[in-house]
């Protein structure tokens, strides 16, 4: 394997990205890179909109700083790319840096939910009700790349979010690429669908992701180009292309094109929290399951996904009944 990575960088390099820059700015922040302005229709609250987007507090890919700005590093059709966005006003100006930054400014508009059709919503329950009348910022991202949000969705499959942050973290610092321009430290590109398998399986132990969902990732990315395809459908049959490799059901689809398409029907099946929240918020059943959560959402058919976000951002869920699932570690075995 020598010689097929670049070298990983020293626990040094690394540390210092989990610190936020006082005032959101960078100090090596000199070299100006490509900058667009945009004038959103309505509220937006950056932090709802790309909220999603961060795969833990220590995301690589992502950093969200004091002035309220928001750095995105991500693996565009073109290249790799950093994003920085922030609102001055009522207008969102966005720089960008590398051989994706072009297409990362010309999809600023999406990002931040300009497809987005928030107004259609009607809700019909008062906890729903009153979340939505408390966030008008809230909006859809729509990022356009299925593998970013998909890599890290099958990470997360029935295991604790803290180990598939910590696998995504190792394996993105590892294996993927410094971000291009003058960012905040720490930040890294995912690898390329070509990185991701010719990752040692090893590797993947050592980062605590145990063989069904490595080779999840590996059969998805020898397809990466027909799954990024799927961008231009519509959401239902991308979903429909996600599931054709084996490893990928109802729940890791939905969490996908939740975020690539913005899609405000996706709702999540097959969670362990979410049918519960649900029932508790709208009947006042903690233990409600997949069935009584979609009847439940009935109402809100076209929004259901909408509606859960907002079910989950009104605060109102269950106390809980047993401990954490406990945090396992297959890299120590």
């Amino acid at each position: 394997m020598a010689g097929r990575f670049p070298q990983r960088p020293t626990r040094t390099t690394v540390r210092g990205g989990d610190v936020v820059v006082p005032g959101g700015v960078p100090r090596q922040a000199a070299a100006a890179g490509k900058r667009r302005s945009w004038v959103p229709e309505g509220a937006l609250d950056l932090g709802l909109v790309l909220g999603p987007l961060r795969r833990g507090p220590w995301d690589p890919t992502f950093r969200a700083m004091t002035d309220g700005s928001v750095w995105r590093a991500s693996r565009t059709p073109v290249g790799a790319g950093t994003l920085r966005i922030a609102m001055r006003g009522g207008a969102v100006e966005a720089e960008a840096w590398g051989p994706g930054g072009e297409w990362l400014l010309d999809g600023v508009p999406s990002l931040l939910g300009a497809a987005d059709e928030p107004d259609v919503f009607v809700p019909r329950h008062r906890v729903v009700a009153m979340a939505w009348r408390r966030r008008p910022g809230l909006r859809l991202t729509r990022t356009g790349l299925v593998l970013e949000s998909l890599i890290p969705s099958v990470l997360e499959q029935k295991v604790t979010t803290d180990e598939a942050y910590r696998a995504w973290r190792l394996l993105v610092r590892k294996f993927g690429e410094a971000a291009p321009g003058p960012v905040p430290p720490g930040m890294f590109v995912m690898p390329t669908a070509r990185e991701w398998a010719l990752i040692p399986s090893w590797e993947w132990h050592r980062a605590g992701v145990d063989d069904k969902r490595a080779s999840t990732i590996l059969r998805a990315v020898r397809v990466a180009g027909r799954l990024e395809e799927a961008v231009r459908m519509p959401p239902v049959d991308a979903r429909a292309r996600l599931e054709l490799v084996a490893g990928i059901g109802p729940w890791t689809s939905a969490e996908t094109v939740q975020r690539s398409h913005g899609a405000p029907d996706a709702v999540t099946v097959g969670d362990l929290h979410l049918p519960g929240i649900v029932g508790f918020a709208l009947a006042g059943d903690r233990d409600a399951d997949d069935s009584v959560m979609l009847a439940l959402l009935e109402p809100y058919a076209g929004q259901r996904h909408r509606a859960a976000r907002l079910i989950l951002l009104s605060g109102r869920v269950p106390a809980r009944r047993a401990p954490r699932m406990p945090r396992g570690d297959i890299g120590r075995l």
